[in-house]
């Protein structure tokens, strides 16, 4: 996925091995050793042909190899931390970070006892959506849907969530009597997802849109909601309060928790509501009805989300880097 990301960008694009270490099982812990160990040459090749200022990551392991090959080469690192709660790799990694920028304040007291500088940054996201380039009925009208009539977005993330898929599968045709639904699958269930939309009724599938993914026009998909439904990746703590959008938020169980955390520091802001992933077979339409029928606490979400962007977090995070860069120098 990061590949063909980096190609469509026209980034240059240099992979590692890595692999998770924070395990029990002997057999895998031995072998994610081994990548980890072999990402580290790779890393230290990458870093001797590139020379950087500075060294840029965003925690988790597959960072550990760029951080210590950056470390071996004197090039200053800074570490960014998207969510609420910082994960074990960017612990490990941070006593060897020159700076350390969290998205919310409240982040940076995991890292006092740290030498690193850290910064306050907010979530960068990308200007197209700072910029309102369009509004949400022309957004609305790029999908060929109805302009005027509320609009659901759900999605689970770069690669998909099925447990949403399933749930929304359920509850679909309850949805579309009464909105318009973009559904963006993932590559994975699109096969199934395409299978279920043939079974609706035609004047279903015309307020029903669905794709497998979306690059550039994510930009007028979040436009065009009133309302999304999608997993508390880091993503939503940016890119939602940029635009105002009121979501429902099903927390992925793993990942050491850091969904959850993320998506209750948006409900404690009444910023969104939380649909637990054990309880969407029973809890999601009531919750997604619930607020398409109250149009007056949709808009208090929507005003509490915006309440916490931070349009300039990108432009901040380049500033560090360049200060890095020079101190380098």
């Amino acid at each position: 996925m990061e590949a063909r990301l980096a190609r469509r960008a026209q980034l240059a694009f240099a992979p590692i091995q890595a692999g998770q270490i924070h395990i029990r099982n002997p057999i895998k812990l031995a072998r994610n050793a081994l990548r980890m160990a072999r990402g580290s040459r790779q890393a230290r090749r990458i870093l001797a042909d590139w020379r950087p200022d500075a060294v840029f990551v965003t925690g988790g392991y597959v960072c550990g190899p760029v951080v210590w090959a950056a470390r071996s080469q004197h090039a200053p690192v800074l570490i960014y931390l998207p969510d609420i709660t910082p994960g074990m790799g960017v612990q490990r990694l941070a006593s060897a970070a020159a700076a350390i920028a969290v998205s919310f304040p409240e982040v940076a007291r995991h890292f006092e006892a740290y030498p690193a500088q850290i910064y306050d940054v907010g979530y960068p996201v990308r200007p197209e959506l700072r910029r309102r380039s369009m509004s949400r009925a022309e957004a609305r009208i790029a999908f060929q849907l109805d302009p005027h009539r509320f609009t659901l977005l759900t999605f689970g993330g770069s690669r998909g969530a099925r447990a949403i898929n399933q749930a929304l599968a359920h509850i679909l045709p309850r949805l579309l009597d009464e909105m318009q639904v973009i559904h963006i699958s993932g590559e994975l269930d699109f096969q199934q997802a395409q299978a279920r939309a043939a079974a609706l009724t035609p004047e279903q599938r015309r307020d029903y849109r669905l794709f497998p993914y979306l690059h550039d026009e994510m930009i007028p998909a979040l436009h065009a909601a009133d309302l999304v439904v999608a997993r508390a990746g880091a993503s939503t703590l940016g890119e939602f309060p940029a635009l105002g959008l009121p979501a429902i938020l099903v927390p992925l169980p793993i990942s050491g928790g850091h969904q959850r955390h993320n998506a209750r520091y948006l409900a404690e802001r009444e910023a969104a509501v939380i649909v637990e992933n054990d309880a969407m077979a029973t809890d999601l339409l009531p919750a997604i009805l619930d607020l398409r029928r109250n149009p007056q606490r949709l808009a208090a979400m929507s005003q509490a989300s915006a309440a916490l962007a931070r349009p300039n977090a990108a432009q901040d995070i380049a500033r560090i880097l360049f200060e890095l860069a020079k101190s380098h120098e």
